[in-house]
């Protein structure tokens, strides 16, 4: 906000009535907005607050503190309008993420930007991260923060893309058939993408064909002739290809192995923390550096160029921001740390898991070179919303352990049970109901030149042994990247 005028603000004061549907309470705020939150932690001065109602609160409690920490004005509910009119600036409307659902269509109408979307089993944050440093380099981009991809998320990031933005990025994910639908309805994509198909909230759908079925959705939203990106190694290509051909969807672009797809994984080479990855992309053949290790990071990368090829981003200067790839905490975050005899490795993907990330993660874990006598230590935790299937699958994944020279498995929770009792004595570390639980068990096992892999779904609350392992450690050096599933 450096000069006053409208070019500064992301949305004008009388910008925001229209799409808002709303009626002012006060006086109209000076200007305009520079930013919008929904959550008074993270707000900054000279946002508009959203006064969303959750499952567990109401925004509408924390208008007060909106407006303390320098919120411009607040969007709030009729119910609520009468109480908090002293507070500020207020735009009333019947409800509140409607409006804020409206106000990100606004953005979307407005802007002139070529939009990716992308949704998936696995892999859709990382695709993103590696989508926004690859567009990045050729214009100014704007891109989902975190895993913002459900019912409010998704239009919280268009709400926020600025006006001239040139190319959007936005991740849409979903537990439940139609729900990807309004999403993509909203972003309105110009490029669609679907990762893989995995067993994830089997508990929500019959079969992988179900799961397939509400991924395909995404395509329903896009821009008439646009482009849909496909995995052509996955089990349900065709009936993902058969969606995208009923779609707006004028080409329909694939990524696979080297004998398969618009863009071929000629060879990966597996370094401690990177990738070195020779592809070829619709007939140009590449050798970049990806940096994070993963052959599924590898593929994944090949609909991040073919996104570039089709939004006429020059490959070889896409390829080459992917080196700068990193991980996110929770998502594969490599951290080297010093505990008291001696320095091992963590590797955090506590934010979430399903049975295809799990055994990337530990194929990962056996592809990787170790130091001295270190151990491979995997600590897993339950796996969520896989149904009655969960206790079978979880006891699945002994095989892969064995397979990939895990040489340690720690696990939390009653599912994980399952996997601890199918696994060989000589790899049984310890078994505890919690992930709290387990974390002192954890620390006083690892020991120096170890490889500690921590993974579960969200809601096993495997952070509390990445937090416990931080807690009891000290960085070595600078975390390096290695991005999981």
């Amino acid at each position: 906000m450096s000069n006053g005028t409208a070019n500064s603000f992301l949305w004008t004061s009388l910008g925001l009535v229209g799409p808002l549907a709303a009626r002012v309470s006060g006086s109209v705020p000076r200007g305009g907005a520079t930013g919008i939150s929904i959550d008074t932690r993270t707000l900054q001065k000279g946002d508009l607050f959203f006064a969303i109602k959750g499952p567990s609160s109401d925004g509408h409690d924390y208008t007060g503190a909106a407006f303390a920490k320098g919120a411009v004005a607040a969007v709030v509910d009729e119910a609520h309008a009468e109480a908090l009119k002293p507070l500020g600036p207020l735009y009333v409307v019947a409800d509140v993420l409607a409006a804020l659902e409206c106000l990100g269509a606004a953005a979307r109408a407005r802007s002139p930007a070529r939009i990716v979307a992308i949704t998936g089993s696995v892999g859709k944050t990382s695709t993103k991260e590696a989508l926004r440093l690859a567009l990045t380099q050729a214009g100014d981009s704007h891109a989902s923060v975190a895993s913002y991809n459900n019912h409010w998320g998704v239009p919280l990031t268009l709400a926020r893309m600025p006006k001239h933005t040139r190319f959007g990025i936005y991740e849409i994910g979903m537990n439940h058939q139609g729900e990807i639908t309004p999403l993509s309805a909203m972003v309105r994509p110009h490029v669609a993408i679907i990762t893989t198909i995995a067993p994830v909230h089997l508990e929500y759908f019959e079969s992988l064909a179900d799961v397939a079925d509400a991924k395909a959705e995404i395509f329903s939203g896009l821009v008439q002739g646009g482009v849909a990106i496909l995995n052509r190694d996955i089990a349900e290509y065709e009936r993902l290809l058969a969606h995208a051909k009923a779609s707006p969807a004028g080409h329909v672009a694939t990524f696979g192995e080297p004998d398969k797809g618009d863009a071929k994984l000629v060879s990966v080479t597996l370094g401690a923390n990177h990738s070195i990855v020779q592809a070829e992309v619709c007939g140009h053949r590449l050798t970049y550096r990806l940096g994070a290790p993963g052959r599924h990071l590898a593929m994944n990368s090949l609909a991040v160029l073919l996104t570039a090829k089709a939004f006429g981003v020059d490959l070889e200067l896409a390829a080459s921001t992917l080196a700068f790839f990193t991980a996110q905490p929770g998502r594969g975050e490599r951290l080297r740390l010093a505990a008291k005899n001696g320095p091992f490795t963590l590797v955090d993907e506590s934010y979430n898991a399903n049975p295809a990330s799990i055994r990337a993660s530990i194929a990962l874990a056996g592809a990787l070179p170790l130091p001295g006598k270190g151990r491979r230590i995997a600590v897993l935790g339950d796996m969520l919303e896989l149904g009655d299937k969960g206790a079978a699958m979880h006891a699945e994944l002994a095989g892969d352990a064995v397979a990939n020279h895990i040489d340690l498995v720690f696990a939390a929770g009653p599912l994980m049970k399952h996997l601890f009792e199918a696994l060989p004595g000589h790899l049984q570390g310890a078994w505890r109901d919690r992930a709290s639980d387990l974390a002192p068990v954890v620390v006083a096992a690892v020991q120096s030149g170890d490889m500690v892999i921590v993974k579960g779904s969200n809601g096993s609350k495997m952070s509390a042994i990445v937090d416990a392992l931080k807690e009891n450690a000290t960085p070595e050096n600078s975390a390096q990247s290695c991005q999981g599933p």
